[in-house]
């Protein structure tokens, strides 16, 4: 009797065994479109990849970006810093614009000592600005790719996780700009090539891209 009463307890009811069904399809739907998002993104183009190329892109980039530049025969010799500042608004309507803030800066120092550092601050920032300035002209900040925009908000909301709403006394951030800090990196003695000296920034200001709106939405998720 016992036995009996064990093994009819656990008969699911229909409506719960419905919802675990379904529940496993979207489950194995997700994983499915997943694995093959990120195939196509990184496979060689094709025909499916070529239709579907701005459904594959906005799902894989920029999290999911192939960057063989680790394995080029010429890695990069140069070193690029990301700057940030921004405009706030007070209550009373007065603008004012804040000290330029070294974001690259930022990471460096979360990971120098570190024996463990995080890969997220190694990486996250400088992923954002490559894929900035693959889809930018940096001389103006005019945008060359249909991606541009997806690149702007990717890059925006790093940055104002890291500096926040405004200076805590009632004033709110209105703006957003960027600016970018290029030094090369001096080649080994056996390296006939000239890498140059001192600090390259682009032409525009220096190195400044325009100022964006900062919106409410922009902080959504961010958790300020």
């Amino acid at each position: 009797m016992t036995g009996s009463q064990s093994n009819s307890s656990r008969v699911r009811s229909g409506p719960a065994a419905a919802v675990l069904v379904s529940a496993a399809v979207i489950m194995l739907g997700a994983v499915a479109w997943h694995v093959a998002a990120v195939f196509l993104a990184l496979a060689p183009e094709n025909g499916i990849s070529q239709t579907y190329k701005e459904q594959i892109d906005g799902y894989s980039r920029p999290t999911f970006a192939r960057d063989w530049k680790l394995f080029a025969p010429n890695p990069l010799q140069e070193n690029t810093a990301v700057w940030a500042r921004v405009e706030s608004a007070s209550p009373d309507g007065r603008r004012q614009v804040s000290d330029w803030v070294d974001l690259t800066g930022q990471d460096i120092a979360a990971i120098r000592g570190n024996p463990l550092p995080s890969h997220t601050h190694q990486n996250l920032l400088r992923r954002a600005w490559e894929f900035y300035a693959k889809t930018h002209d940096l001389r103006d900040g005019r945008r060359v790719d249909r991606r541009g925009d997806l690149s702007e908000q990717y890059l925006k909301r790093i940055a104002l996780q890291r500096l926040g709403r405004g200076d805590g006394g009632g004033t709110q951030a209105v703006a957003i700009q960027f600016r970018q800090q290029v030094t090369p990196v001096r080649p080994p003695h056996w390296d006939t090539r000239d890498a140059g000296t001192g600090v390259m920034v682009p032409a525009a200001a220096p190195g400044a891209q325009p100022w964006w709106p900062v919106r409410e939405h922009d902080y959504e998720g961010l958790g300020l």
